[in-house]
């Protein structure tokens, strides 16, 4: 099984298509209005018949609620205690986090 297309829901799609080419390096692949609607898509410039992400307007109102019910989940209830917290990574090294990037334990 192989993902050709996925949908990224944003505000702005000319905001958008600046944010994924300008500063993350995709290239753009699909730009195509009919009216109102426009189909945007980015892919990686490597592999431009790999995976495109859709850059879709996000005017649906489930996909706003979506959103938001995203973004409030992941924010966190309360601010850390002390002004950095120590990680441990991966690798097995420890990694400081800005208190305002941690998040209590659930």
């Amino acid at each position: 099984m192989k993902i050709k297309v996925t949908s990224l829901y944003v505000d702005d799609q000319n905001k958008a298509l600046r944010f994924y080419t300008e500063v993350l390096g995709f290239a753009k692949k699909t730009d195509f209005s009919q009216g109102p609607y426009r189909w945007l898509t980015v892919a990686s410039p490597e592999e431009q018949d790999g995976t495109e992400l859709q850059l879709a307007l996000n005017n649906n109102p489930a996909a706003k609620a979506y959103q938001q019910a995203i973004f409030q989940q992941n924010q966190p209830a309360a601010p850390c205690s002390s002004p950095t917290t120590s990680r441990v990574t991966t690798s097995g090294s420890r990694a400081e986090a800005p208190s305002s990037l941690c998040r209590p334990p659930t």
